[in-house]
């Protein structure tokens, strides 16, 4: 019985701790959550005032140039910008 009591805490303390975590997806806010929801707002991405696109076809240009927005978009969800050149969603 004593072992039990211990036991029966424990695992209380464990199914209150995971029902109040949200998942990863839910801490992220809507507008950022993904790159189609971004580009429906953004149609070609949001980057660095400075960023330029970083490929071997033709380059995206017509992104949003707004470095603040950026931040944002990254702070909320690092994996908008796969390529990690200074532009979230680039989308030709």
């Amino acid at each position: 019985m004593r072992l039990l009591k211990p036991l029966v805490a424990a695992a209380c303390i464990a199914a209150a701790t995971l029902a109040v975590q949200p998942s990863a997806q839910a801490a992220v806010p809507h507008k950022w959550q993904n790159c189609t929801i971004v580009n429906h707002r953004l149609p070609h991405g949001v980057g660095l005032k400075t960023a330029h696109d970083h490929t071997s076809g033709t380059p995206v240009t017509g992104f949003k140039h707004d470095s603040a927005l950026y931040h944002q978009a990254i702070n909320a969800n690092g994996r908008l910008d796969g390529d990690k050149d200074g532009i979230a969603c680039e989308k030709a």
